[in-house]
């Protein structure tokens, strides 16, 4: 069921135009993907995520556990049903609330124990808890329990996690063989290794020798420079497959998402559209702008003039600043709109220049537009 083809490539930079083919639909690469931790991508509807040409959408196995559980989402016949999402679905793997919950918990080679961060129950986690509630969800891809962290890390607690992914991820993939439906859900492998090149190359060739139908690089957009980021990109990219989609977790800053497709990177997730969108911070086409900023009080232009969003197209900025000022959902609402259309047009266009031979003009093209000096009053 699951198929990835290259349409093309750039022979410049290597950026990859594609198609991952699914069991609720095809996903054009490159993609960003919002992320709906709790089965709703905060301040969307489905048909609006459809309207700015959403493909395909996260959900979060730690959160969706906790809320609602798996015996309501079991009896709602899966969570595209639950949340009336008929595309492709994506489920992380519980694996980052490893990092991101450090002081709760407890990490050895058999599982994660931490506590509830709504009600402080105990919750262990594991590779095989972790695929047994991916398999109930039913997303299209499932994602490999695995151990992120914290940067800057020393090197032998990176090798340690490194070694525990490994481990984690043949786990992984021995339950989700006999207990998922391989044919209907498709199990990512994540590579982690911090910013050493010695660990991203051993993690690399540990994972890729289980062999899975896509890989994801876990672990950055925790710290790291953006120059960190990319060098780790450059040297996965000499040794992952060609013939099966990479997927870098976490980011989506306007910048790197460009430059991480010109490093042969195919998917992209991140909070940062709507988290931004809540605090009235907007992307676009030159750069981050602060909606709140004095400056836009009696400005009637658009947010972005070269955006075709619904907030773009029908409200100016005296308008949204006003909004955010007052503290209106609707600004959230249009803000968060705005970025989410931002963010997967450029995966859009990005994938229209490798296809139509000029990804390298695209690429500088917005580099030299694209300023992240935000010039608001406020």
């Amino acid at each position: 069921m699951f198929e990835f083809k290259i349409i093309a490539e750039c022979p410049v930079t290597g950026a990859r135009a594609g198609e991952f083919v699914t069991p609720h639909g095809i996903i054009k690469t490159p993609v960003f993907m919002p992320v709906g931790t709790l089965a709703s991508i905060k301040s969307m509807s489905p048909d609006e995520l459809k309207e700015i040409h959403s493909q395909i959408i996260l959900g979060n196995t730690y959160h969706l556990f906790l809320r609602p559980g798996s015996e309501i989402i079991s009896k709602a016949g899966g969570l595209h049903k639950f949340m009336n999402w008929d595309r492709p679905i994506l489920t992380d793997s519980g694996g980052f609330q490893v990092f991101s919950l450090a002081r709760l918990q407890k990490i050895t080679d058999e599982n994660v124990l931490c506590r509830s961060h709504i009600d402080g129950s105990q919750l262990i986690m594991s590779p095989e808890w972790s695929m047994k509630f991916q398999g109930i969800l039913g997303s299209d891809i499932a994602m490999c329990f695995d151990q992120c962290c914290e940067f800057p890390a020393a090197h032998d607690k990176a090798l340690e996690a490194v070694n525990r992914t490994t481990l984690w991820a043949k786990r992984s993939k021995d339950f989700f063989m006999s207990n998922n439906n391989p044919e209907r859900q498709a199990l990512f492998g994540i590579i982690q290794g911090s910013v050493y090149d010695d660990l991203r190359i051993k993690s690399a060739e540990e994972i890729i020798n289980i062999d899975f139908p896509g890989y994801a690089i876990g672990g950055l957009s925790v710290g790291e420079s953006h120059e960190e980021m990319y060098h780790s990109l450059e040297v996965l990219n000499e040794i992952m497959p060609k013939n099966k989609p990479r997927y870098l977790m976490g980011v989506g800053y306007p910048l790197n998402i460009v430059e991480s497709i010109a490093r042969g990177v195919d998917m992209f997730d991140c909070v940062m559209p709507t988290r931004n969108g809540r605090n009235a911070t907007v992307f676009t086409s030159t750069g981050r702008l602060n909606m709140r900023g004095k400056n836009y009080s009696e400005d009637f232009s658009p947010m972005d003039s070269e955006c075709d969003c619904y907030a773009c197209k029908n409200f100016s900025r005296a308008y949204l600043r006003h909004l955010a000022i007052c503290g209106e959902i609707l600004g959230a609402r249009l803000f968060s709109w705005h970025n989410l259309r931002f963010t997967l047009r450029i995966a859009e266009e990005a994938r229209n220049a490798i296809i139509n031979g000029n990804f390298p003009e695209y690429l500088e093209n917005f580099k030299a537009k694209f300023h992240d000096n935000d010039n608001s009053e406020n």
